[in-house]
């Protein structure tokens, strides 16, 4: 019915204006802390405060609290050691060894809140920086990848070669293989629901002619949403306090090292080592003994010297091909991957926590009233998650606990001695509502055009002289309370 659908949407409104409010205190709070230890001007705003260095460590605290109680409601999770191990298990786009300067990063701030405020699954990283992430999705790659491709046929037959000569176990002993291409159990949310993501490497694929010579689509996972969160070692251009909020997308996993801060440029790989040493100790050994034949010929030794150096210089320009892309690489994730930092990342932060808790009570109320009878938390729990399914074709965990709690302190739900749920009818939720500020405004930005619906009840058909002196009422009688109120 029309009027149901009008009565529906007044109480989305309310719902979204209510809860802004609830948490307004509380992201202000955070936003007034943080800009004490911003980048920008942190250090000026704390100077001006004149505080001793204890009560400085304590608001770096209570700032570091508010901000992992905000990524705890915004679904965000620390990011684990296994997790690390699984994401860094494999290259896709990163072909270099990326090391972070660990000298650069500061130790004390996160190793003084973790001694406080424990927590467990922390990385091994956790003292210098944290990283936080939500949600995961796929990423495709599409090319010929032709070196790749020839280096893994190569591969292939060196490990027959090894096989059938049985030198592989003497070589490599009875270490396990770890597959590229395995697939990833990533648990979420809790121990029944998991999400399942295959890696799909060169390596693992069937390589015949024609594949060789046509594109193909690798696959990696990806994390939606990082962010990173870290100290610098204070200098002469940083601050000892500021303290940096970093938050990027759709960033691969096998690629986690483009988001972790204070990284050093890329060297030689002990690959690309090995290559030039062998290479030169083949050369001299080739030199030495043909110099000490009575019958050298100087020409064989220039091309196996140019042949060695010709080896040694592709290796080199390879690894500058390699540096060159890892540089592209990272500047495109700055402009492309990072969505924001420091106080933007905080107001985005702020943000999603009220539209994730006005979806999930207004969902809420929205079952219950379809039900139209006493419900379970169990089953409205299923139920909310099945419609999302139904509705917008996404899985996810429904936290039904903090939905109904919400619905309790509005008033709007009552619950029996069974320990199930009953709603009340849309039209007295708006009435338990009531009139928000937000609305108030509306009707001043309109001047006054904006009306009750009891209002319009009581005065169906009214000419406009009496309709003008009505308003006139209603508006002074309204201007009195509000005077008294205020008083």
């Amino acid at each position: 019915e029309k009027w149901e659908r009008e009565e529906f949407l007044r109480f989305c409104q309310r719902v979204e204006y209510t809860i802004r409010a609830w948490y307004h205190l509380h992201f202000e709070d955070l936003m007034q802390l943080y800009s004490l230890f911003e980048p920008v001007r942190g250090a000026h705003r704390l100077h001006q405060q004149n505080l001793s260095p204890e009560e400085i460590d304590a608001l770096e605290h209570q700032f570091l609290l508010h901000l992992f109680q905000v990524m705890e409601k915004s679904n965000f999770k620390v990011i684990t050691n296994e997790e690390i191990q699984v994401a860094l298990s494999a290259q896709y786009r990163l072909n270099l060894p990326i090391v972070v300067n660990e000298a650069k990063l500061d130790t004390r701030l996160l190793t003084r809140f973790f001694s406080k405020f424990p927590r467990d699954d922390l990385p091994h990283f956790a003292n210098k920086y944290i990283i936080f992430r939500r949600g995961f999705g796929i990423d495709h790659m599409k090319a010929y990848f032709f070196l790749a491709k020839v280096n893994t046929v190569l591969v292939r037959i060196w490990n027959f070669l090894l096989t059938i000569t049985c030198l592989k176990r003497l070589i490599y002993g009875k270490k396990k293989e770890t597959g590229l291409s395995q697939q990833i159990d990533i648990s979420i949310e809790t121990e029944k629901d998991s999400l399942y993501i295959e890696r799909i490497r060169i390596e693992k694929l069937k390589l015949s002619l024609t594949n060789l010579m046509k594109k193909i689509t690798i696959q990696e996972p990806t994390f939606e949403r990082i962010i990173v969160v870290y100290r610098r070692v204070s200098g002469k251009k940083e601050s000892e306090r500021n303290i940096y909020v970093k938050h990027f997308k759709s960033i691969p996993m096998a690629d986690m090292e483009i988001v972790l801060p204070e990284k050093k440029n890329p060297g030689l790989t002990p690959l690309d080592w090995v290559k030039f040493l062998v290479s030169a100790a083949i050369g001299l050994v080739t030199v030495v003994s043909s110099v000490s034949l009575k019958n050298t010929d100087i020409r064989v030794i220039a091309a196996i010297l140019s042949t060695v150096v010709a080896y040694c210089v592709k290796t080199f320009f390879t690894f500058q091909r390699n540096l060159v892309d890892y540089q592209s690489l990272i500047t495109r994730s700055v402009y492309d991957k990072q969505l924001d930092s420091g106080r933007g990342t905080l107001l985005h932060l702020c943000d999603e926590v009220i539209q994730q808790e006005v979806k999930e009570v207004i969902i809420s109320f929205f079952m219950l009233i379809k039900q139209g009878r006493p419900t379970s938390k169990e089953e409205l729990d299923k139920q909310s998650e099945a419609f999302i399914k139904e509705e917008f074709n996404e899985s996810c965990n429904f936290d039904v606990d903090d939905a109904v709690t919400k619905l309790e302190k509005l008033g709007l739900v009552s619950r029996d001695s069974e320990d199930k749920y009953r709603c009340v009818n849309m039209k007295e939720a708006n009435e338990i509502m009531g009139t928000t500020t937000e609305e108030m405004v509306l009707k001043a930005r309109n001047g006054g055009a904006y009306e009750d619906e009891d209002a319009a009840e009581i005065e169906p058909q009214m000419n406009p002289h009496d309709e003008l002196t009505a308003k006139e009422e209603r508006f002074q009688s309204r201007f009195d309370e509000f005077e008294t109120l205020w008083m």
